[in-house]
Order: structure tokens, then C-alpha cells, then sequence
């Protein structure tokens, strides 16, 4: 399940460092969890859906890393995204 093109470019516009950032760790952790709502959504409705929930877990994994990499490297910068996304950490 893709995120829609207008719903991504929001998301960079509203957490992106410069003008051309697209790849920073805030944008893809804003990206990533954008899709993990949206797979959440999804097995309320498909219950069994294995394959889509190996996905979410992988996901979750690579949110979790870009978390803690962002909490290394600039921690001032990651209590302000953990806010933003209203994700508890």
C-alpha cells in the first residue's frame, strides 16, 4: 500500500530540513510511520493478511534503527520529531 503522491509531498514539505531534502532520517521516519498507520488501518479489516504484517514489521524495525540513529546523532532534533508524530518514546 502506497502513500498517495499528494499525502507524501505534504509530509516532506512539512518535515524536511532544506529545500530539496527528500531523504533525511525526520522525512523517512514521517514517511514510514504515515505507511505503518495505514497497514494498521488495513488489518482491521484483513485480519489474516501474513505477508502485508511481515511488512509492518519490517517497517517498525527500520523506523526503530532511524529512531535511535536520529537520538545519536542529534537528540534535540529527535525529542521534536518523536512529539511531532505523537509516537511514544
Amino acid at each position: 500500500m502506497a502513500i498517495e503522491k499528494v499525502k507524501k509531498e505534504k509530509i516532506i514539505s512539512d518535515y524536511k530540513e532544506h529545500p530539496k531534502d527528500t531523504g533525511s532520517a525526520v522525512v523517512q521516519v514521517a514517511l514510514l510511520t504515515e505507511r505503518i498507520n495505514q497497514l494498521g488501518d488495513h488489518f482491521k479489516a484483513h485480519k489474516k493478511d501474513h505477508h502485508s504484517r511481515r511488512g509492518l514489521l519490517t517497517m517498525v524495525g527500520r523506523r526503530r534503527r532511524l529512531l535511535s540513529y536520529l537520538k545519536k546523532e542529534d537528540s534535540k532534533k529527535y525529542q521534536e520529531t518523536i512529539d511531532k508524530l505523537n509516537l511514544r518514546k
